[in-house]
């Protein structure tokens, strides 16, 4: 009992706190801790459980009273106060709707049933479908602005024979003798405080309240097939290479009327014949001759939107940085968008005729064309600094 956490603790209120003050402490906690808005965090169900026992001793007058007196020794040694010590979340939700006539604390919150349980009185319906993974390529052009793709997926989908239901007709479709119909089956134990009533999933049907006696021949009882659908995927601009998507219900199909599984759309780039992305950025390596660097020229160079003209002053030395504001990537979903970086290069003949020979060796013998760098110059790492600045 000493690593018990107190329950008005748990619950954030205090010992004189009223009935609706606690009940509506636990629905703040159960909403922060919901196993719907963390799944797969076993910290934050232990929590959501801690705070539907906590609930559950406090929002009784007797259970309260007694744990005002002797704390959490008043339920006994090797017991916990609410019952939900062996539990799962299927159990507190169904006890809360038992104790609030389908009306518990969640049903403001995830319509009437935690998130977790359908309609009729916390039927639940066939096994989830799972998730499909596909990989998408887009062009630097697609990325820039955005794009909707129709993809054909080869998944599972619902059976139009059934609609779903695995059963070969109506009549093949009938309500589970086990818990007739309500998917869930009630337990009742005697204990020292009372009988304490638990809520479990029919194990006759799972849970879905009928079982089929007969089998629809074209999906062999399963409730889907196996087929092709094609999708509108609507492409943000500014994605990036693995960031991936998803479409909620576009993954495979469930078993017998189950929830579908989600899409995951996985990005991939295509590389682009002259340009490279860095991040929001654009870069592009440019080559121009020694003359034009001397003399000064106008180019022009690729953008993802088209062609953009530039101008190359006179004297431009190689790996002068220029930048096109605005010309890159936009963030996604974002108000930024990068540039592009155009690096210079200047091109230096590899095979010269002897015509050529002769013009640059009475050149090199100018002091005009021996290197010359000032003070002012900046170094590379200069350059690539200021040109992200």
């Amino acid at each position: 009992m000493a690593n018990k956490r107190d329950y008005y603790d748990i619950l954030g209120v205090s010992k004189s706190a009223s009935a609706e003050e606690i009940k509506k402490a636990y629905r703040k906690v159960a909403m922060q801790f919901h196993p719907d808005r963390n799944p797969g965090n076993k910290e934050a169900e232990e929590k959501f459980k801690e705070a539907a026992e906590a609930y559950e001793v406090l929002s009784d007058t007797d259970k309260k009273a007694k744990y005002d007196r002797y704390g959490h020794a008043a339920f006994g040694p090797g017991t916990q106060g609410g019952g939900f010590g062996n539990m799962n979340t299927e159990d507190i939700f169904s006890h809360f709707s038992d104790i609030f006539g389908g009306d518990d604390v969640f049903s403001n919150f995830f319509g009437g049933g935690g998130g977790r349980r359908g309609s009729g009185g916390g039927r639940a319906r066939g096994q989830r479908g799972s998730n499909l993974r596909i990989k998408m390529k887009l062009t630097y052009e697609e990325i820039a602005k955005g794009v909707t793709k129709n993809v054909k997926v080869k998944k599972y989908v619902t059976c139009n024979s059934c609609t779903g239901s695995g059963a070969k007709d109506k009549n093949s479709l009938q309500n589970c003798s086990t818990c007739q119909g309500t998917g869930q089956v009630r337990k009742v134990t005697n204990t020292f405080l009372g009988q304490m009533q638990t809520v479990a999933t029919c194990p006759s049907c799972n849970g879905e309240g009928s079982t089929v006696t007969a089998k629809c021949g074209g999906c062999k009882g399963e409730g889907r097939v196996y087929g092709e659908e094609t999708i509108s995927i609507d492409i943000p601009a500014g994605v990036q290479e693995n960031m991936q998507l998803s479409m909620s219900g576009k993954g495979n199909a469930g078993e017998r009327g189950g929830a579908p599984g989600d899409l995951i759309i996985q990005i991939e780039e295509e590389q682009h014949p002259q340009l490279h992305r860095d991040g929001l950025n654009v870069a592009f390596d440019l080559y121009i001759s020694i003359p034009d660097a001397a003399f000064g020229t106008q180019v022009e160079v690729p953008t993802i939107d088209g062609r953009a003209k530039i101008k190359i002053p006179a004297g431009t030395q190689s790996g002068k940085i220029f930048r096109l504001k605005g010309k890159g990537f936009p963030e996604v979903q974002g108000y930024g968008r990068g540039d592009q970086l155009i690096q210079v290069s200047v091109w230096t003949p590899q095979q010269l005729s002897s015509e050529e020979k002769a013009i640059l060796e009475k050149l090199s013998q100018s002091d005009n064309f021996k290197p010359n760098p000032g003070k002012g110059d900046k170094n590379f790492f200069d350059r690539v600094r200021e040109a992200f600045q």
